[in-house]
């Protein structure tokens, strides 16, 4: 369901049965890992997190990294403001 390099692919599978007997399959809640900064973004104009995902990932869609570094709650918010510096994690293996 979620390639290998998803931030899902960790979370365990689990089943809901419903009233009806119906199963509905859904991964658990995903808690966002622990992470240490290999060093600060300061942002610029024109800074997308996609962009930098693949600045310091050598993949757009690894993003979600900067994301849980920065505890962002809404991603965008962290490139919003010119200046702002960002943490950004190490890869987990």
């Amino acid at each position: 369901m979620f390639t290998t390099r998803s931030r899902y692919a960790s979370v365990a599978d689990a089943t809901f049965q419903d009233a009806s007997g119906r199963q509905i399959n859904y991964k658990v809640l995903r808690i966002t890992p622990a992470t240490s900064a290999i060093q600060m973004h300061t942002v610029a104009q024109g800074d997308r997190l996609d962009l930098l995902g693949f600045q310091y990932y050598s993949d757009s869609e690894q993003f979600w990294r900067i994301c849980d570094g920065n505890n962002a709650l809404f991603p965008d918010d962290l490139t919003e403001t010119v200046g702002v510096r960002i943490l950004i994690p190490v890869v987990q293996r």
